[in-house]
């Protein structure tokens, strides 16, 4: 039994030991991991309304009492878990994974996928801004590690050797996460602390309009995308041949209790010319065309009076507005990361004048 028992132990070791390796995997420090800042912002909200604001020592010392021992040697001391062991790896249903210590929506059925790394393995977070990321030196190693931005809990790493469409491999401890089913109640901090809306516009191009709207005061998130078209998963070299039917389009998330959704048109029509068809500036073809894509009748109906009240109005008496409002509903493709917060990432780019009135 001695010797049986110290078999178990070294292989247990080697299982451990083989787990550090494949969680370094290849390339982990490749440029297109965006890191962020090892303190999270407070007063921040995602784009799912999420009050992202560190928590305390104390709340986190008492959500820490509910973990069991390899819980919190994972989520708290930045452990990892032997590979094939964890409990959620081959878990198939459909559903959110939640931070296990704070419940912070981090990742969901529908971005996992089998890596063969033995550990949940996902291609994207369920919202950017619920995941932080910083650098990890340990082992000797460089790689990137993962923790939830509300409570800082550690939950595991991230890899440039994952699926398209973002080519990222999140590999997680299944210790660091909680499955809620779809249709299941998920616990109070899984609720969202603002309620958010969705509006789409299209004027010229998206990196400027993208960038314009992010600074409205209520806009919780502005990300750049293509829509109108009739190409599935529409690339960005084809949408700026013309040739898909796409508008470049910027997807907004916003508290409507700060902003409204006439708000955001009036700032739409300062942002763009909406008198240009079929281009913006130098930019020319109907990609560049201004129009507004309403998530349903009622911002259809908003945004119909909004453009009738503005063409009566002595800004427009000589150069009609050429907006249009196009069918509610309709996918929204977001673009390619290295469009994403094109403004910040590049000092600016577009030359898009804010225009007086609107």
């Amino acid at each position: 039994m001695k010797l049986l028992s110290a078999t178990v132990l070294v292989s247990i070791i080697l299982i451990a030991l083989a787990g550090i390796v494949l969680a370094a995997g290849p390339g982990a420090r490749k440029s297109g991991i965006t890191m962020t800042n090892d303190q999270a912002t407070v007063g921040v909200f995602s784009a799912s309304g999420f009050d992202l604001t560190p928590l305390s020592e104390t709340r986190i010392n008492e959500l820490a009492e509910k973990l069991d021992p390899e819980e919190a040697r994972v989520i708290l001391r930045s452990g990892t878990e032997p590979a094939f062991c964890g409990t959620l790896l081959d878990n198939k249903k459909d559903g959110r994974y939640l931070c296990r210590l704070c419940d912070l929506p981090l990742f969901d059925s529908n971005a996992k996928f089998t890596s063969g790394t033995g550990w949940p393995s996902f291609f994207q977070p369920a919202d950017p801004k619920h995941i932080r990321s910083i650098e990890d030196t340990s082992f000797g190693m460089k790689r990137v590690e993962i923790l939830c931005a509300r409570c800082g809990g550690h939950l595991g790493h991230v890899f440039e050797d994952g699926p398209e469409p973002t080519g990222l491999r999140y590999c997680l401890n299944s210790a660091s996460l909680e499955f809620f089913e779809r249709d299941a109640q998920a616990p109070e901090g899984a609720t969202p602390d603002r309620k958010t809306e969705a509006a789409y516009f299209a004027g010229g191009c998206f990196w400027g309009v993208e960038d314009r709207f992010a600074q409205v005061e209520g806009v919780l998130d502005a990300e750049s995308g293509y829509m109108g078209g009739t190409t599935e998963s529409p690339k960005y070299s084809a949408v700026c041949m013309g040739v898909t039917g796409h508008a470049e389009t910027v997807k907004i998330v916003f508290d409507p209790s700060v902003v409204s959704y006439e708000q955001l048109l009036t700032r739409f029509f300062q942002f763009h010319n909406p008198t240009q068809l079929n281009r913006q500036g130098p930019d020319f073809g109907s990609q560049y065309r201004s129009a507004i894509f309403p998530v349903n009748d009622a911002q259809r109906e908003i945004a119909e009076r909004f453009i009738e009240s503005q063409s009566k109005r002595e800004r427009f008496r000589d150069r009609p507005v050429v907006t249009t409002v196009e069918s509610p509903g309709q996918t929204f493709w977001r673009a390619e990361e290295k469009h994403q917060d094109y403004h910040a990432k590049h000092g600016g780019s577009c030359a898009i004048p804010e225009l007086p009135g609107g």
